[in-house]
């Protein structure tokens, strides 16, 4: 029988490749425009024609309204310091089209 060892997540690393995601994933830049700025008058809620520059990094303020979270929350989770829930680890996952475990950095 093959021995199986256990796995640990490495959450600094973890929230490295969180705030990566965060400076160069086009999806959760769209999301997080849309959500931040639906509420105007001039956001019609479509990416392909929108005014707004989404060749720009999103804040952590920005992602933190698309979760519902304050930007503390955002940089704890970032820096490891926090270990972000599982439905919002899949929520990332989900808006940003990437498979969870290219997120999730494990340790030996």
């Amino acid at each position: 029988m093959k021995t199986v060892y256990r796995k640990f997540i490495d959450w600094r690393k973890t929230g490295k490749n969180l705030q990566l995601l965060r400076n160069d994933n086009g999806n959760l830049r769209r999301e997080a425009c849309r959500i931040n700025n639906l509420h105007k008058s001039d956001c019609s809620g479509e990416c392909e024609s929108c005014k707004y520059d989404m060749d720009s990094n999103i804040s952590r303020k920005e992602l933190a309204v698309l979760f519902g979270v304050s930007d503390n929350v955002i940089y704890s989770w970032e820096n490891g310091r926090t270990p972000i829930g599982l439905e919002d680890l899949l929520f990332y996952c989900q808006i940003s089209k990437v498979k969870l475990e290219d997120i999730i950095v494990f340790t030996e």
